[in-house]
């Protein structure tokens, strides 16, 4: 089963604090996936763009554009948890 978010704060230096409705709250580091994945670059150099993190509607994704996301299981499984 996916998990899904219930919470998303997109933190100061590509933290995401995110807590899952399962009641696990990990911070996930995406300076990572700014380094190593295409695309993810665009959210250290466009302004504003990081703190308009969103979740879609089925709460098993964050998103930032049409280019730009991350799944929920990833966040569960390789966020340090709180």
């Amino acid at each position: 089963m996916i998990p899904k978010i219930k919470t998303l704060e997109p933190l100061e230096d590509f933290l995401l604090k995110v807590s899952f409705q399962d009641g696990k709250k990990v911070i996930y580091d995406v300076k990572d996936d700014i380094e190593n994945l295409p695309g993810y670059s665009d959210l250290a150099s466009v302004s504003g763009l990081w703190l308009q993190a969103q979740l879609d509607e089925s709460r098993t994704c964050v998103y930032w554009n049409d280019q730009i996301d991350l799944s929920s299981d990833m966040i569960y499984e390789y966020g340090k948890p709180l």
